[in-house]
């Protein structure tokens, strides 16, 4: 390349759909992955989008800034990822939507308009990649996958809440909550579901299998991912990762730290082993980038939401 060579602004100049091209990662737009911004969705494999909502937090705010905060830390992301070998936009057409319209000021509105947000791209035949904002996203997306679906899905969450107590208020935006009222709806299928990480109590876990931090350090990543793999089976499931699931060492930059949690390579390792479950929609939720320091939780949720790429693209062809 020489000095008259133009840059390409591959966010928004991109000259092809597949495949990695060099740009300055560190100049114009930071969309996912330096991927497309685009709402036309022929031939497109996965769609990335934002949920910013951060009002059903019950400690600290911040989390609608996660999704730009992934976005920035993605951009260098394009490079083969070990151990896989490839980048995942080698093999997959993935493009950025932007970012679901809420209206903050009319929360009696959030839950539909981030359903309707998933309805129209699910229609398209894509996957869905979303990136949060806090955890009571997951809630809607999970509507609209298993309406898409029409059957219930297994849950694989990674969090250090179960989010699963009792809450019977049908208009309550609450991201502790949201998991109890997706079994109670029939969305999840508690049997064939698994929750990672797990480090707070709760009297009723809704028939889901729990996976705790302290079972990740005795057994390790290989053994809980051969676990999550046989608990879900072939049932088309929904990967969930609230960042929380890791310690605060290694993600500072969230509303509910809990010390004890996994670090960002046993995380890895696990969902490196999840290969053969067929994934229907995946999130990475809960960053809150006012708590972050050098950008260490944003970077983590950028590997994770990589990570989940990568699970999709290992089972397309070279």
């Amino acid at each position: 390349m020489n000095s008259a060579t133009p840059i390409n602004d591959h966010a928004i100049h991109r000259p092809a759909e597949r495949g990695v091209d060099f740009e300055a990662a560190y100049a114009g737009v930071p969309s996912f992955m330096r991927r497309r911004f685009t709402r036309q969705l022929d031939g497109v494999d996965v769609v990335v989008s934002g949920v910013p909502l951060d009002i059903a937090t019950t400690y600290r705010t911040g989390a609608r800034l996660g999704p730009r905060a992934i976005r920035a830390a993605t951009v260098q992301l394009n490079e083969r990822l070990h151990p896989w070998g490839f980048s995942p936009c080698e093999r997959l057409n993935v493009v950025d939507w932007g970012d679901c319209v809420l209206d903050m000021h009319r929360p009696h509105t959030v839950h539909d308009a981030i359903a309707n947000h998933a309805r129209t791209i699910l229609a398209s035949g894509a996957k869905m990649l979303t990136l949060g904002g806090d955890h009571y996203i997951t809630y809607p997306l999970l509507r609209a996958h298993a309406e898409r679906l029409g059957r219930p899905l297994a849950l694989v969450h990674f969090d250090a809440h179960c989010d699963t107590w009792a809450d019977d208020e049908p208009d309550s935006l609450n991201h502790g909550t949201m998991f109890y009222k997706a079994v109670k709806e029939g969305l999840v299928d508690p049997a064939r579901s698994v929750q990672v990480g797990i480090r707070t109590w709760n009297d009723d876990f809704m028939g889901i299998e729990i996976l705790g931090a302290d079972a990740v350090h005795e057994r390790g990543p290989a053994a809980i991912a051969q676990r999550i793999v046989e608990i879900v089976g072939d049932a088309p499931a929904y990967l969930t990762f609230d960042i929380d699931c890791l310690d605060p060492a290694f993600a500072p930059g969230t509303g509910t730290p809990v010390s004890g949690g996994l670090s960002m390579a046993q995380a890895q390792r696990i969902l490196r082993g999840l290969q053969p479950l067929d994934l229907a929609g995946l999130d990475v939720v809960e960053v809150a980038p006012a708590y972050d320091h050098a950008e260490i939780t944003a970077l983590a949720a950028a590997h994770v939401a990589a990570e989940q790429l990568c699970l999709l693209a290992a089972k397309r062809p070279a």
